[in-house]
């Protein structure tokens, strides 16, 4: 039998093309049941086409959890701009107004309030040139996300995750970059959300229904990359806690899981990075010292850690954030 494959929302939709019309059937394949054979009707047939060309798909949604702004696009400045070019609906998703990102030398800090207000509109401008389809800004404190309640602040990234429906979730790795408690807390109540997100247990205002994640990923820096940056800027990227230097080491080139060339979009995530001025001033001064070449090379491969995927695996490195996830126009 010569069947045609159609993909069309959560099911897989088989019909017999050589049979006589009146004849044929349609199985339908739920993930979570058996087959139902289904005999022809123009109705049904009307319902489901015969290919992938007449069924309407599923947008693929990418949204990136970070804690301040500036993350988004240090962070995942290509990814973003990469994606959004694409088609793909993106969204970040950050948990502070960064009301603490201020360098204690410089003088005339603003204060809190301020500061914060400034910060979010750092952030919008910055997603706004990235092409970035959503911004949700969360109140949070700079500085002290790791003392949220995990239950409210779960129960927000939950009400997101049910609400924008991402396949592919990114954030911070359990490092935090550099050690930096901020990072390591949204990276720990992001995945804690990814789990509760698709429990229909978990309960959260607006009846939202569950949602399960097909991929959650790991920001991470390769060594490479890591011994590149303090080349550049003569130094190292860290920060004292708790009386000691917590700084980026790096992750070995075996465990990185996904390179995203990106490197196209660099010039589009220099204009981003340069919106935040108030934190990363003399990043920028001394990048613009640099050669575009070396910007591109440094921060035009995004390298990431497959925490979980339900759709792929294995030990080759993925080169799509979306691999296993984009389904074809056509499989006959």
């Amino acid at each position: 039998m010569h069947a045609s494959l159609s993909i069309c929302s959560r099911h897989f939709v088989r019909q017999d093309s050589r049979a006589p019309l009146e004849a044929r059937s349609i199985l339908i394949y739920n993930r979570t049941s058996a087959p139902l054979t289904v005999s022809y009707s123009p109705e049904l047939a009307a319902v489901y086409p015969r290919s992938n060309k007449e069924c309407r798909m599923e947008p693929l949604r990418l949204m990136c959890v970070f804690a301040h702004p500036d993350d988004e696009t240090l962070g995942t400045g290509p990814l973003l701009a990469k994606y959004a070019a694409e088609g793909v609906e993106t969204t970040v998703v950050c948990a502070t107004a960064g009301q603490r990102g201020w360098p204690a030398d410089r003088p005339g800090n603003p204060g809190l309030e301020e500061l914060g207000r400034i910060r979010a509109g750092e952030l919008r401008a910055a997603c706004a040139i990235l092409g970035v389809h959503e911004v949700v800004l969360l109140d949070y404190m700079d500085g002290e996300l790791d003392q949220a309640g995990p239950d409210r602040i779960i129960g927000e990234l939950v009400t997101h995750l049910r609400r924008v429906r991402p396949q592919v979730v990114v954030t911070f790795g359990p490092d935090g970059a550099y050690g930096h408690p901020d990072h390591i807390a949204i990276s720990q109540f992001t995945q804690a959300a990814a789990v509760c997100a698709a429990d229909s247990r978990y309960a959260v205002p607006g009846a939202l229904p569950p949602h399960r994640l097909a991929k959650l990923y790991y920001l991470v820096d390769a060594k490479a990359a890591v011994t590149a940056f303090r080349e550049m800027f003569d130094g190292d990227i860290g920060m004292e806690i708790d009386g000691e230097m917590r700084r980026m080491v790096g992750w070995e080139d075996w465990m990185i899981t996904t390179r995203v060339d990106a490197g196209a979009y660099w010039e589009q995530v220099w204009e981003a990075i340069r919106c935040h001025d108030t934190q990363v001033r003399d990043m920028i001064e001394a990048m613009a010292a640099v050669p575009v070449d070396q910007h591109r090379r440094l921060m035009g491969i995004q390298t990431l850690y497959r925490a979980y995927s339900l759709v792929n695996g294995g030990r080759q490195v993925e080169t799509d954030l979306f691999a296993g996830i984009a389904q074809p126009k056509e499989t006959v």
